[in-house]
């Protein structure tokens, strides 16, 4: 018998019975209760990392835990392959991006398959494949029709140098994150999709997912931003009004200013009589405009020359132009009332802009502006009232002279989809200078992107492609051009999750099939990280809405329940190469064994805390493994040499075992269901090793008691550390896999304690313990407690006011 834990042995050997066993692929089935477990699939970036691992580990635990519930799980695996930094390796490594995604991808997967993850394997997609993103150029084609997607321009970040639009994201400093060139805000022509007629349902919605966080349930929620407020005209002599909205009609009669974008028509006609305001308008164009930026920035203004209005005093009001007002959201103008909001307060000190109070008169403004609601003052005939009779009263008057209405607001804006970038799925949409645009015929779908090309990095590739982008129009037989813009990369990870339930389906999108998978509530658990709970979820969320309207799924929601995991940090920050604190899986893997960084990974942090890597705590579950296999070894050479009886008859040292075995198995099937602490259940599994390892005796009932212990430990581990578990499983002779083996059941006889040890505190303070019959009622639990020295020493000279009494655990003395 070899008593040295062989990892690299003992994986192999694991690996190659459920790959010639198919033992995690699935087919549907009516008879049982299905589980769908999804992990977010990775970027094919060359490696995994160890937020990999930590996620997929999750996941593998989730879904072979379910398996011995004796569902039908289903746990599938792809890869997102589209994106930029496959463009950006394209330029590095001088390879096509495909070819350099492909490459990737065999490598990520042997990664993946030497941790011992039960993925379905038949059911892999990659959604840079044409197999995959015909089906989503299928469905876009179906919302042109419905008009559900749309074109028109839109600003956006551009890249002179490398002739592309940049996310918010890619601008530092208002240059380009790779060609470090100034960025121009640039007006081009985008699709976009119809999301906000979605609006309302993606926040109700919000309520029915009871397995998700709060906190990415709120994060949603704020980023949708329903509002109620007033849409006002301010009238421009001699023009047309300007149309603001705020959701504070009780400050109205403080405006003493109108700020507006850049690129609003006004500001721009103001820009061609006047040199010095062009040149600020010009000075914007290069700025960053995310909300993040626009935030912190300073803000900067120059006053148009123009005025406007005040719509009930009539009042002249000045309009500026602010570089923290953007065109693409709302009306690309503000009203500005700079006592009541920090921003306009702020603003107006720079510029010297009046600043009137008209809420709260007993609080001063010299130093901040004042943002709390209250009552009315300075604000002639709405004096006295509250923020809802004054939002009731400035509503009526608006609406009264035809200069607005009360409008429900969002803060969401419909999804732009395009992007000028080559490694992307191409946007099935043919422009006809005679009939616009125009849907590809379905029977010449899919528009296939081109993989062999020469990728410079200036501009797509396809763009450059006479043979790609020549066409004729389906309508009326003109020289056309293909669209040459791409998806935006969300757009595959929006759907990715049903098309694993019918991968193999060539005419549709989506079977019969995705209704088993999917249920009523989507996705059983989905986990991936908190820095997906806007976008990406969102997105996946309102995808799921257009296949249910198309009648592809029955289900509202994507992801009935979801688990968001936290980082894996190493010398307390995000493991990145930039900061030189990696750690490779492989290196450990080919150290330590897949279980073993599979135990650490889980042991070291509950799933949705933040984990600090630690090569200490990597060699304590390391020995901790190896000591399950000394276990299991010495009990089988002691089973050689004697007799397994029954566990009938035990003795006092024997049942102390068995409650010990199923206490522990009580806790963390728990803590497996319920919880998904697989910290505490592997501390608890750690504790039992420890229990058992102590108990040698080898007698017929000794040796049962052991073997049912044992197989407690093993079945009860094998989700963390399948591939040792399924060793010994064997080796203890059992004629099935430990993977086809069912959850123990906890024999709640076992729990039964002749004695039992009660915790007695005063004040909340432990003094004492008492050792009594299980079956003391709680009268003689009282007295024993209140006679007992320890106590008396601190109840003597007090008051007892209240003794409270939690049978068989607890008994608390307060005092006075």
């Amino acid at each position: 018998m070899n008593l040295e834990y062989n990892a690299k042995k003992i994986e192999a050997q694991a690996q190659k019975y459920w790959q010639e066993n198919n033992s995690f692929k699935v087919i549907e089935d009516d008879t049982k209760e299905k589980f769908y477990c999804l992990s977010m699939f990775p970027y094919p970036s060359g490696r995994l990392h160890m937020g990999h691992v930590r996620n997929y580990s999750i996941g593998d635990v989730i879904s072979r835990y379910q398996k011995m519930q004796g569902k039908n799980v289903l746990q599938p695996i792809g890869w997102d392959g589209f994106g930029l930094p496959a463009e950006n390796a394209a330029l590095k490594n001088k390879v096509p991006p495909a070819q350099w995604t492909y490459k990737n991808i065999d490598y990520m997967k042997n990664q993946l398959s030497q941790l011992g993850f039960g993925y379905d394997w038949s059911r892999e997609l990659a959604t840079c494949h044409p197999k995959y993103y015909r089906w989503e150029q299928w469905l876009f084609v179906k919302l042109f029709k419905k008009n559900l997607v749309y074109k028109k321009k839109s600003i956006v970040n551009w890249d002179p140098v490398d002739k592309t639009v940049l996310a918010n994201e890619q601008v530092i400093d208002g240059r380009g994150w790779r060609s470090n060139a100034l960025i121009e805000q640039k007006e081009i022509s985008q699709w976009f999709m119809r999301i906000t007629n979605y609006a309302d349902e993606l926040l109700n919605d919000l309520d029915k997912l009871d397995g998700w966080p709060n906190a990415v349930k709120a994060m949603q929620k704020n980023w949708i931003g329903k509002s109620i407020g007033l849409e006002i005209g301010f009238i421009r002599e001699g023009g047309d009004a300007i149309s603001v909205y705020t959701t504070r009609p009780d400050t109205l009669m403080g405006v003493t200013y109108l700020a507006i974008a850049a690129e609003h028509p006004l500001a721009l006609n103001a820009g061609k009589n006047n040199t010095v305001v062009q040149a600020f308008i010009d000075e914007c164009k290069t700025m960053e405009t995310s909300e993040a930026a626009i935030k912190t920035m300073e803000k900067k203004g120059i006053n148009s020359g123009l005025k406007c209005m005040h719509p009930v005093t009539g009042e002249a009001v000045p309009i500026w132009i602010a570089n923290f007002v953007l065109m693409e959201y709302g009306t690309g103008a503000v009203m500005s009332v700079p006592a009541h909001d920090e921003r306009d307060y702020e603003f107006a000190k720079k510029y010297n802009i009046n600043i009137k109070q008209v809420i709260n008169e007993d609080q001063n403004i010299d130093k901040c502006a004042i943002t709390d609601k209250g009552i009315l003052f300075n604000s002639g005939e709405f004096n006295g009232l509250n923020f809802d009779q004054a939002f009731r009263a400035i509503v009526k008057t608006i609406e009264d002279k035809g200069l607005g209405s009360k409008k429900t607001n969002y803060r969401l804006r419909d999804w732009g989809v395009s992007r000028q970038r080559y490694w992307g799925c191409p946007i099935p949409i043919i422009n006809c200078p005679s009939c616009g645009s125009v849907a590809v015929e379905e029977s010449n779908l899919p528009v296939i992107l081109p993989e062999e090309v020469v990728f410079s990095g200036v501009g797509s590739p396809i763009k450059k492609m006479p043979e790609f982008y020549q066409v004729t129009c389906p309508k009326c037989g003109d020289a056309a051009m293909r669209e040459t813009d791409t998806f935006d990369t969300f757009f595959e990870s929006s759907w990715y999750f049903a098309r694993y339930t019918c991968k193999d389906n060539s005419e549709v999108m989506l079977d019969e099939r995705t209704n088993y998978w999917l249920g009523e509530g989507g996705v059983d658990q989905y986990i991936g990280g908190i820095e997906h709970a806007i976008l990406h979820l969102l997105y996946a969320r309102f995808f799921n809405k257009l296949l249910r309207d198309e009648g592809l799924v029955k289900n509202d929601e994507p992801f009935k329940n979801l688990l968001t995991q936290g980082m894996v940090l190493k010398d307390g920050f995000k493991m990145s190469k930039s900061k030189g604190n990696t750690v490779d899986p492989q290196e450990m893997i080919a150290k330590y064994g897949a279980d073993t960084v599979r135990l650490f990974i889980l042991f070291a942090a509950p799933p949705t805390q933040d984990l600090e890597w630690n090569y200490s705590g990597l060699e304590g579950v390391y020995r901790f493994i190896n000591k399950v296999y000394r276990l299991a070894l010495y009990f089988i050479k002691d089973k050689e040499n004697n007799t397994v009886g029954s566990l009938d008859n035990l003795n006092k040292q024997q049942k102390n075992i068995r409650f010990k075995a199923h206490q522990i198995l009580n806790k963390v099937t728990d803590n497996m269901q319920n919880r998904h602490l697989f910290n505490t259940v592997i501390a608890a599994l750690m504790e039992l090793n420890n229990t058992l390892s102590k108990f040698t005796n080898t007698t017929d009932t000794s040796m049962a008691v052991r073997e049912e212990s044992l197989h407690i430990l093993l079945k009860a581990l094998s989700p963390i550390a399948p591939h040792i578990c399924h060793y010994l499983w064997q080796e203890l002779g059992n004629t099935h896999a430990i993977i086809n083996e069912p959850w123990p059941i906890v024999d709640e006889s076992a729990l039964v304690q002749d004695k039992v040890q009660i915790i007695v505190q005063v004040d909340g303070k432990l003094r004492t313990k008492l050792t009594l019959s299980a079956d003391t009622d709680k009268a003689q639990i009282k007295s024993k407690a209140l006679a007992n020295d320890n106590v008396v020493k601190f109840t003597k000279n007090r008051t007892v006011i209240k003794v409270i009494v939690v049978p068989n655990k607890l008994i608390n003395i307060v005092t006075r």
